[in-house]
């Protein structure tokens, strides 16, 4: 029997000055629970799951991801006995047409892999790359100064090279066993048949008009008759299923090379207003790199995650490194104390990954470094005062090489997608895929948005005469705070997790790890856990749950307080000696199956 959980809310569970900042209050994502209806028994199941505040069990298989018209074509996939990579493709499909303003073909993604059979873990990195015309200047205007965020968003000038459907070919090569042209079915029923509009893509899109509106294709598909669809409007995208069936019948090549590459092109160089620079030559350059995951030790466990160009998988491991000699189990999830390490260890973090992280092809990354015990002891010392850090600066880890690089203060909104799979075999998934900014450049082409990814560089080259390590550079891809995540213990895998939210995915899941791994907490309690996120010094509290209680006491320890919505979409997977159990956050529509 297949069970389906939709998130439960997480206002009902207790809890156990950059540029960055100023753009958190430009676009944050809407919240809302489960909005797109089920029919029949699978809906019922769902609302008693939901009611009860439990975890979805299961023996076999398991998925939890964004949407769940997306998340049943991955379990009809694992179902019929596809791998963990075959469902995978199904989901992003599906993703692409239903919540379009997170993720898509016209986007990036980062693929953490465990292989059951060989014991290993490997990494896909699909984040995408900046045309070859593309200088650090990008961003800035003819005085040199950079670029306010939305007029760099909006148009052309924004879009990288799209990678997911590389890493979805890719994915399937190395580790598929079902039938590709089979993994779009679903999407192209869908995006024919049509699907009713979902409350949170209603939301959206109405609070977004005026930049949709911007670019004709966008217009017409979002803002039929010039009236934002709402919620339950049937929409239909016959475009997006006649890209899918291309790329069923004939692979990626059409996207890269094609006829589907040069209309991208066209649209991007022919944003009015804002032209970008990507050609056909960036398309058919593109590349998925493959690389080693990043592990660091946290109490028995290793948390294995993406490498640079991301920064999730250091700076997530760095703050579970430096808190590694504090009694988190101790202090309870109650405690401002623990809070205080937690957000402390976050700040210290968010300075190394200001400074040194980007792209490891172009810039060198002291990963070993910035993950070594030593350092990450030294560093944890830091915290064993009994008040908020008065200030923090990047450390100093070891380097093998002489280096300079002045601090970063990119803009990242959030607005991405992650999912988690395990399979029948024992493969496990975590991926988080992303078009950037809601709705990405607004650039829509062939039925589906194109990213604005390129600001996710930094708009400075230089501040003093030093270099920015995330400046833009010709074929660069920018840094990333996507963390797709596999906990394991004794060399196999016991939890996949990840979430969208712009550079608060960190926080997010190293809470989650915590949550679970220290105050023993389920999945779907770990998930459901109040957001409480430092990372530049305030300390942000979820809004409207109980983590408001803590606003007090942090204040006392000399933090400056912000409540707010903090929209995460974390959707995470245990597995245990007697099964497998999905957790999905109650701030957006998704859930969790398994059988």
């Amino acid at each position: 029997m297949i069970f389906i959980l939709a998130a439960v809310f997480w206002g009902s569970f207790a809890p156990r000055g950059s540029a960055q900042e100023a753009a958190d209050r430009v676009a944050p994502e809407t919240a809302t629970a489960l909005g797109t209806e089920l029919d029949g028994p699978a809906l019922a199941e769902a609302q008693s799951l939901k009611a009860a505040g439990r975890p979805v069990r299961s023996e076999t298989w398991m998925i939890a991801a964004a949407n769940p018209h997306a998340v049943a074509a991955g379990a009809r996939v694992l179902a019929e006995g596809g791998s963990a990579a075959d469902a995978m493709v199904a989901v992003q499909l599906v993703l692409g047409l239903v919540e379009p303003q997170s993720s898509g073909l016209g986007g990036g993604a980062f693929l953490v892999w465990y292989d059951a059979e060989r014991g290993t873990l490997t990494t896909l990195d699909g984040r995408e790359t900046a045309p070859l015309a593309a200088g650090p200047t990008l961003f800035q205007d003819e005085a040199g100064a950079p670029l306010k965020f939305f007029d760099a968003v909006v148009g052309g000038r924004s879009v990288g090279v799209p990678g997911t459907p590389a890493l979805m070919q890719k994915a399937h090569a190395n580790w598929g066993r079902m039938d590709w042209a089979g993994l779009f079915v679903e999407a192209i029923r869908l995006a024919e048949e049509g699907f009713p509009v979902s409350a949170r893509l209603a939301a959206m899109v109405n609070a977004d008009r005026e930049r949709l509106a911007r670019d004709p294709e966008t217009r017409r598909y979002f803002l039929p008759d010039g009236v934002a669809v709402a919620e339950g409007y049937l929409l239909r995208n016959p475009a997006y299923a006649e890209t899918l069936r291309a790329m069923a019948g004939q692979g990626v090549g059409q996207f890269y090379s094609g006829q589907i590459a040069r209309d991208i092109v066209a649209k991007v160089q022919g944003a009015d207003g804002n032209p970008g620079l990507l050609t056909e030559i960036d398309m058919m350059l593109y590349q998925v790199r493959e690389r080693d995951a990043v592990c660091a030790p946290y109490r028995a466990l290793q948390v294995c995650g993406m490498g640079p160009p991301s920064s999730g998988g250091l700076t997530v491991g760095q703050i579970l490194g430096m808190l590694a000699a504090y009694d988190l189990a101790a202090l309870g999830p109650d405690s401002a104390e623990a809070w205080r390490l937690i957000g402390d260890a976050s700040r210290l973090a968010f300075a190394d990954r200001g400074r040194y992280m980007a792209d490891s092809d172009y810039v060198p990354v002291p990963v070993a470094g910035l993950l070594a015990p030593d350092y990450l002891a030294g560093r944890g010392a830091l915290l064993a005062g009994d008040d908020a850090l008065p200030e923090v600066a990047p450390g100093k880890p070891e380097f093998d090489h002489a280096l300079n690089w002045a601090d970063d203060t990119t803009i990242e909104l959030p607005s991405t997608s992650h999912i988690s799979i395990v399979d029948r075999d024992g493969n496990a998934l975590a991926m988080t895929t992303t078009i950037e900014n809601a709705f990405g450049s607004r650039l829509m082409v062939r039925g589906f948005l194109l990213n604005n990814e390129l600001t996710d560089f930094s708009f400075r080259s230089h501040r003093d005469g030093v270099p920015v390590a995330n400046r833009v550079e010709p074929g660069k891809r920018p840094r990333s705070s996507m963390a797709p995540t596999i906990v394991l213990e004794d060399g196999k895998p016991v939890l996949v997790v990840g979430s969208p939210g712009g550079s608060r995915i960190i926080g997010y899941v190293a809470k989650t790890i915590i949550a679970w791994a220290d105050w023993g907490m389920d999945v779907q309690q770990a998930v459901a856990l109040p957001h409480l996120v430092n990372r530049f010094g305030a300390y942000d509290l979820e809004a409207g749950t109980a983590a408001e209680a803590l606003a007090g006491p942090l204040g006392a320890l000399g933090y400056e307080i912000r409540t707010r919505g903090l929209n995460s979409g974390l959707h995470a997977i245990e597995i245990t000696a007697d099964g497998l159990q999905g957790g999905a956050d109650p701030r957006r529509e998704g859930v969790a199956l398994g059988e």
